[in-house]
């Protein structure tokens, strides 16, 4: 793939970070909306070091607020000269107890997760009907199942999954391919703020779903991006967990339970 004009979201960090780092290395133009201006500002520095040869420009901006989502696609798709492919790899993650975990979270965590990504999509929408492009969705294994502490994150990804998949059967008659990716949990900033405050239940539940290196979530991100296949889950390990969740939900219940009353008792 090379010389696409890509928008990538949560694009200062994580794997929304190395998914621009690896389609700029391909000589491909990259707009990057992110929250954070001056993480954006030293990334896209990055990413011209990498690639003289891409345009490279950014947005930093609040998804979950329409207006700014608005004006932030329609800025980066002027510069790019359109859109091909859309990546919505913005997100949060919130841990804790459901009985200890306000509302407030709950909106917050969906405002950027669910709903930040719908703004982004409407937006964008138009230019993908122009360029038949693509729309790819960055969800999680926690849209497969839910997990210890996440009644927040697990809500938004599963939701996210069903918007998709509703998305995709719209988006097929037009031209525009919609994607969903579902990697694992990884090593990332949004990870390590996790780990200095979560439960032991929670990090007892998501282990039982190994981590996969972030090189391994990349490539396989992204050759289903370029094999248009809609649903992916990165990593072998991951694969192999999702299937039997699927086949056999009640064992892995039984199993995710022990593993969290031994979590609890240590």
């Amino acid at each position: 793939m090379q010389g696409k004009n890509f928008i990538i979201t949560g694009g200062s960090s994580g794997l929304g970070l190395e998914l621009a780092k690896h389609y700029a290395s391909e000589a491909n133009n990259i707009g990057l909306i992110a929250r954070n201006l001056e993480k954006l500002q030293a990334v896209v520095e990055q990413l011209k070091v990498l690639s003289p040869d891409s345009n490279i420009f950014y947005c930093s901006t609040d998804v979950s607020v329409q207006e700014d989502a608005e004006a932030a696609v329609s800025q980066l798709a002027a510069a790019l000269g359109g859109i091909d492919t859309l990546i919505n790899s913005a997100g949060i993650l919130r841990e804790g107890r459901f009985e200890n975990t306000p509302i407030e979270t709950f909106r917050e965590v969906m405002d950027i997760n669910l709903f930040g990504t719908i703004n982004i999509i409407q937006a964008a929408l138009p230019y993908l009907k122009t360029s038949q492009g693509s729309i790819v969705n960055i969800a999680s294994m926690a849209a497969h199942t839910g997990v210890f502490g996440y009644t927040t994150y697990t809500a938004s990804k599963h939701a996210l999954a069903g918007f998709t998949d509703s998305l995709r059967y719209e988006m097929k008659p037009q031209g525009v391919s919609v994607q969903i990716i579902c990697p694992p949990e990884f090593d990332s900033p949004m990870v390590d703020e996790l780990n200095k405050d979560r439960t032991p239940e929670n990090r007892a539940h998501t282990l039982m779903i190994p981590k996969e290196p972030i090189e391994v979530i990349v490539k396989d991100t992204v050759k289903a991006i370029e094999s248009g296949r809609y649903h992916t889950v990165t990593g072998f390990r991951a694969k192999v967990m999702a299937v039997a969740i699927r086949l056999l939900p009640g064992l892995g219940r039984s199993m995710a339970d022990k593993a969290i009353k031994k979590a609890a008792a240590d």
